[in-house]
Formats: C-alpha cells, sequence, structure tokens
C-alpha cells in the first residue's frame, strides 16, 4: 500500500503543503471550500497523519483522554465512534476510559489521562459525580477540557448536549395528545443535567396542557440491574394508576418494557410507553418502542472538534459555549392510540 503524504496532496490540489496541513487541522485561517477540497483529497488517497511524527515537532503527545460511564451503553458507543473518527482525521489518538458509573474511578480515569500526558480531555460525568473538583483542578492546570451529554454548570468549559428538555416535552406532549393523563416519568439520579432538563421538559408539557404535575408519579434510579420492577410495582399501586410510562434512559425504557410485560400490564392497550433513548433495537422489541432519539455520533463528532479546536489554538482563546443539537421523535407501538389499534387489527385480519 502506497503512503501518500501531505506534498501529495498539495501537488495534486496545486497548493502549498502548509495550506494543506492547516486544512487538515481544521485551522480558521483556511477557507471552508480549500478545507472540503484537501479532506476529499485526503479522503481518496486514503492519507492519515503520523501521531508520532506530528508529536515530534512540539510537546503535544497527539492524543486526547475520553471517559464515559460505559462503553456497554449504545449512546456512548456511538459517541466514541464519532470522537474516533473526527481524531483519527486530525492526527490524534484516542485513549478511553470507562468510570462505570463511579465517582472515584471518574477521579482515578482523570488522573491517569494527566499521567499520560494527554492534550484534552472528553468527559461525560458519571451517575455519582455531583461535584467536580477533580475537573476544575485540571482545569486549572492548562488541559483543555469538553463536557458532553452528562455536564455540568459548575465548570466553565465548552459543553455538547442534545436538547433534552426539548426532547421530554415532545415525548410527554405525544403521550398527553394520544390521551394519556396519568404520565409516570422514570428517570435517573437527580443531580445529573439530563435529569433535570428530561424533567423539566416533561413538566413543562403537563403544564401547557393544564395537568397536574404529581411527584408521586416521578422515581429516580441508578442504574442497579433489579430496580425497575420494584419501581413499576409501586406507581402501579397508585390510585389511580399511571397511563403512561416516560423513562429517561434506554436501560429504564427496557427495563420498564419488560416488568409491565411480566405483570401482564398490555403496552399500549393498558399503558403507553415511551423511551428517551439512543436504543439501537428500539423498533426489534414487542411492542416496537416510542423514543425520543439523540444523535450520539454527531455530539461525539462535535465534541471532538471542540476539544482539538481548543488544543490548537491555544494562543487565541476561544469562545466557551454550550453546544445543543436537536433530538428526533419517533413513534411506534408502544404509545399506539386505541382507534390505530383497531384499525391495525382490522387490517392484519382481512
Amino acid at each position: 500500500m502506497s503512503n501518500f503524504t501531505i506534498k501529495d496532496i498539495a501537488r495534486e490540489l496545486n497548493i502549498s503543503t502548509s495550506t494543506v496541513s492547516r486544512a487538515l487541522r481544521g485551522s480558521y485561517e483556511i477557507n471552508p471550500e480549500t478545507k472540503r477540497l484537501v479532506m476529499e483529497c485526503a479522503e481518496r488517497f486514503n492519507y492519515r497523519p503520523n501521531p508520532i511524527a506530528l508529536s515530534l515537532k512540539g510537546s503535544s503527545s497527539r492524543a486526547i483522554a475520553v471517559i464515559v460511564p460505559q462503553i456497554a451503553n449504545f449512546f456512548f458507543a456511538q459517541a466514541i465512534n464519532g470522537i474516533e473518527a473526527i481524531a483519527y482525521n486530525r492526527g490524534y489518538h484516542v485513549i478511553i476510559f470507562q468510570s462505570h458509573e463511579s465517582y472515584e474511578r471518574e477521579v482515578a480515569n482523570v488522573e491517569q489521562s494527566m499521567d499520560r500526558k494527554v492534550d484534552g480531555l472528553l468527559i461525560s460525568l458519571s451517575s455519582e459525580s455531583a461535584k467536580i473538583d477533580h475537573l476544575k483542578e485540571v482545569q486549572q492546570r492548562g488541559l483543555p477540557i469538553v463536557l458532553f451529554d452528562r455536564v455540568s454548570p459548575e465548570l466553565d468549559a465548552t459543553q455538547v448536549v442534545a436538547d433534552n428538555f426539548a426532547g421530554a416535552f415532545a415525548a410527554t406532549e405525544h403521550l398527553i395528545k394520544s390521551g394519556r393523563k396519568r404520565i409516570a416519568h422514570l428517570t435517573i439520579p437527580p443531580w445529573l443535567s439530563i435529569t433535570k432538563e428530561r424533567l423539566a421538559g416533561y413538566q413543562a408539557a403537563l403544564e401547557r396542557y393544564g395537568l397536574p404535575f404529581d411527584e408521586q408519579l416521578v422515581r429516580y434510579g441508578t442504574f442497579g440491574p433489579n430496580e425497575v420492577g420494584p419501581m413499576v410495582d409501586e406507581l402501579m399501586a397508585l390510585t389511580p394508576t399511571p397511563d403512561a410510562f416516560f423513562t429517561a434512559s434506554d436501560r429504564l425504557a427496557v427495563g420498564c418494557l419488560t416488568a409491565l410485560r411480566q405483570r401482564h400490564v398490555a403496552i399500549p392497550q393498558d399503558v403507553s410507553l415511551i423511551g428517551f433513548t439512543n436504543l439501537n433495537v428500539a423498533d426489534l422489541l414487542y411492542p416496537s418502542l416510542s423514543t425520543v432519539v439523540q444523535p450520539a455520533q454527531e455530539i461525539g463528532q462535535v465534541a471532538a472538534e471542540r476539544l482539538i479546536d481548543l488544543i490548537e489554538r491555544k494562543q487565541k482563546a476561544a469562545p466557551i459555549n454550550t453546544v445543543k443539537l436537536p433530538t428526533e421523535l419517533v413513534i411506534r407501538e408502544s404509545t399506539r392510540q386505541m382507534g390505530e389499534l383497531n384499525s391495525l387489527s382490522y387490517l392484519n385480519q382481512s
């Protein structure tokens, strides 16, 4: 296999090697059309930067650390795909750590990242991370940090998130418009940013349509393997019982679906169910699961771009901001209205 270089790309496009180099780094000095031509040519030549050679030009390690709660979570797996795609094309290694939802392990991950002298840190907070002193300390030492998905307003850093409020509002509104009035909300630890934003969207939709907010209908989970069943039992013991469930994570959505079916609660005849997820098998479940889809891969891509921009523009401070990406409401069988179900049954018999 031929090893193409920056010189080959420059010769092909009849531009200077320095222009090619800056375009590959995403430099603001290069216009978008030139960047596009350079990236297309690099892809055509299968050109890949040599991180070791690049690191010899300065003190940069050409590596970034990524800390996520769990790689097995499909959302984080997709986000990592997006991160690696951007890092690879810009000549950076990616070192991945898992906190396994542990604050102590997250702190250890951050320390290991510093020991490896990474150029920057991408992190999604663990469910136990109610405080972020360890990240403030790292930031004070000059390491660029970008938070994604699970973020904190206490850290003055760029954050890349889904529009959790709008997604939760849309999910709750859909349930209300399909005739549901007692909507239970299963969510995750209350101090997490995504918990607060999704709960706020749920409450706002109830208020918009004149339905009371009942704290008894909200349950907070801790990602335990057997915790959803007892929560469903508690909720179904209420008078009146819930007629819909809105869950704030894919794990809770699957757990809720399983628990309801085990208790012979018909979905959606007795209760509707909708998740907030990036679950890749939502359409294969029975019944297929209505859900709010987060743009996981795009979140990873944008987070990586922002971090590498921070790393490469240390002399020119980039503005700190929050990037909010839209979600998508996908309606499936688990929230169909009774009229639609009857029509479907009639069609299946005919």
